[in-house]
């Protein structure tokens, strides 16, 4: 790494901008219980691989690339998140996975980018190797791993178009903390990653998460929708709804009632702190409503649901008969319409999707989405699809042959991590 006078006074910078910031975040209901693990690096060890999981994500991400990693010889692997979801995902998935016998596996907090907190987790752990998926980009820990002579790997990589100009414009920076590799999901997201890191190998993957998605009716321990949801009406989901949709979503709610009376529609929005913001809107445009959390029996008739429990969506996306996926009437990058899409359920978005590029336009081709240009056609989209119901077996056959031509991203990633350590 090229010595340079910039690079001492950003992070001195920088760490100011940390130490003014940690008091607020020590408040934070979802940080505090781990602060002391984010702030210090007293509970790492060494470790051969470090694997950082951001988030619910990454970590299932993870979790297929340690199911498929072989090494030859004994290998400390260290697997890191920034969320408790991470964290409670990791620890699940591990407990219900055989490691290679050669690998010795912990799970731990990722500190914060904290440029002494981070200069000491790297001097614990001294990793040979350092995966970070999809959008890891912290300059200190970057920093640090270049000092360390550590390898530094980027797998799944994804840059959205407002973080390709964010880093674009601090190019200075990230010139000399540039990976060794990055395997992109996408030729687009490949090029935004050759702007930032002209240094970097850059190369594709096939992404990871094609290994992970089950098509067809998943069998679950406990169904909760099954409880609220009559079994003789057919089920309308608007899910993911971003704020800048909602006012799309009231008019679509409206049209999809007139056009089709006789059905349940439910609305899952992306962020639930917007539930009050919707029944607010939902109640001016007189359109009667109830919560989830208020349901203990199932619907008697028609009638629309505002979902405000979480982690629910995949069990009554089981039971729709049609589904639209926000965060695409809008130029947000789209939300994962792909979940719906592999169960066989006729699905629908708007005409943006950047962020799921790497799907492939072909998915449209086989019909097992169909993208709109606006909330009028999406009405008038899944009006069709309950008037004339597809055969859900027929997708889910479709989805399954798609999903089979894209595998395989988890043993390049493995074949990258290995050739590294070796």
């Amino acid at each position: 790494m090229t010595k340079c006078a910039f690079i001492p006074n950003f992070f001195k910078f920088y760490n100011i901008l940390w130490q003014a910031g940690l008091p607020f975040l020590k408040r934070n209901p979802r940080i505090c219980a781990s602060f002391s693990k984010r702030t210090r690096a007293f509970h790492l060890q060494r470790a051969d691989i470090w694997i950082q999981a951001a988030s619910a994500g990454e970590a299932f991400l993870a979790l297929s690339i340690i199911k498929n990693l072989k090494p030859d010889h004994p290998t400390t692997l260290l697997v890191t998140t920034t969320t408790d979801q991470g964290f409670d995902i990791l620890k699940q998935g591990l407990g219900d996975l055989r490691l290679h016998p050669n690998i010795q596996l912990r799970v731990d907090w990722f500190p914060f980018d904290i440029p002494d907190t981070v200069k000491e987790a790297v001097k614990r752990v001294n990793p040979k190797v350092m995966v970070l998926l999809e959008t890891e980009l912290w300059p200190a820990l970057l920093y640090e791993l270049k000092i360390n002579r550590t390898k530094i790997l980027i797998l799944n990589a994804r840059l959205s178009k407002s973080s390709h100009r964010n880093y674009k414009a601090t190019k200075a920076l990230w010139n000399r903390l540039a990976p060794d590799t990055i395997l992109t999901t996408s030729f687009r997201d490949a090029q935004r990653y050759t702007h930032i890191f002209p240094d970097a190998r850059v190369g594709r993957i096939e992404n990871i998460k094609f290994d992970i998605m089950e098509t067809g009716p998943q069998k679950t321990k406990s169904q909760p929708c099954d409880l609220i949801l009559p079994k003789d009406l057919p089920l309308s989901i608007l899910a993911s709804v971003r704020r800048q949709e909602e006012p799309e979503m009231v008019k679509l709610i409206s049209a999809l009632k007139k056009g089709y009376p006789n059905q349940v529609i439910t609305v899952f929005p992306r962020h639930m702190h917007r539930i009050k913001k919707i029944q607010k809107k939902l109640t001016r445009a007189g359109l009667s409503f109830c919560l989830r959390s208020t349901l203990n029996s199932p619907l008697t008739g028609p009638g629309i649901i505002l979902w405000d429990q979480f982690g629910e969506l995949r069990s009554a996306y089981g039971r729709a008969s049609a589904v639209f996926v926000g965060g695409s009437l809008h130029p947000l990058g789209g939300q994962n319409f792909i979940e719906p899409a592999v169960l066989g359920i006729p699905t629908v978005i708007g005409p943006y999707w950047e962020d799921f590029a790497w799907v492939g336009k072909e998915i449209f081709n086989l019909d097992l989405v169909t993208q709109c240009h606006d909330w009028t056609s999406v009405a008038q989209t899944m009006i069709a699809l309950l008037n004339t119901p597809k055969d859900p077996l027929v997708g889910i056959t479709c989805a399954q042959a798609y999903i089979d031509t894209r595998k395989g991203g988890s043993k390049t990633a493995c074949k990258a991590i290995l050739d590294k350590l070796g």
